[in-house]
């Protein structure tokens, strides 16, 4: 059954977005897809949804809302990235400057997950497919 809506786009207001695209790269593989000559807005592969990333001035001035900083305690929300090998993943994100925040752990449900939390403070899960 084909659906009538499907996630686009997960967008997340960083303080330098040049950085962050760097960052994504390095600690997780990911590849810029697009980058605006501003340098206020960018999007990496990662199959059917898009990951985004825009300043936070851009999008400030029509409404506030809580910047992401490895000081302060982090947004309640994350991203996941399903992976082949998560404990070779989780390395590479830490040696890259991840933040730990759960060493990968095996689940009940037999799921693989870790914790990380990335540049700019924001939460960012690695874990393997879920099982059926």
């Amino acid at each position: 059954m084909d659906s009538e809506i499907h996630l686009g786009y997960v967008i997340i207001y960083v303080e330098n977005v040049v950085a962050t695209v760097k960052f994504y790269a390095a600690a997780f593989g990911l590849k810029q897809k697009f980058l605006h000559e501003s340098n206020q807005y960018a999007e990496m592969h990662t199959g059917q949804t898009v990951l985004a990333f825009a300043g936070e001035k851009f999008i400030q001035s029509a409404y506030p809302f809580q910047t992401n900083r490895l000081a302060k305690q982090a947004a309640g929300a994350e991203v996941a990235f399903v992976v082949k090998d998560v404990e070779k993943s989780f390395t590479k994100a830490v040696d890259s400057g991840a933040i730990v925040v759960l060493k990968p752990s095996k689940k009940p449900w037999g799921q693989t997950v870790s914790h990380v939390r990335d540049n700019n403070g924001f939460i960012v899960e690695l874990c393997s497919p879920v099982s059926s």
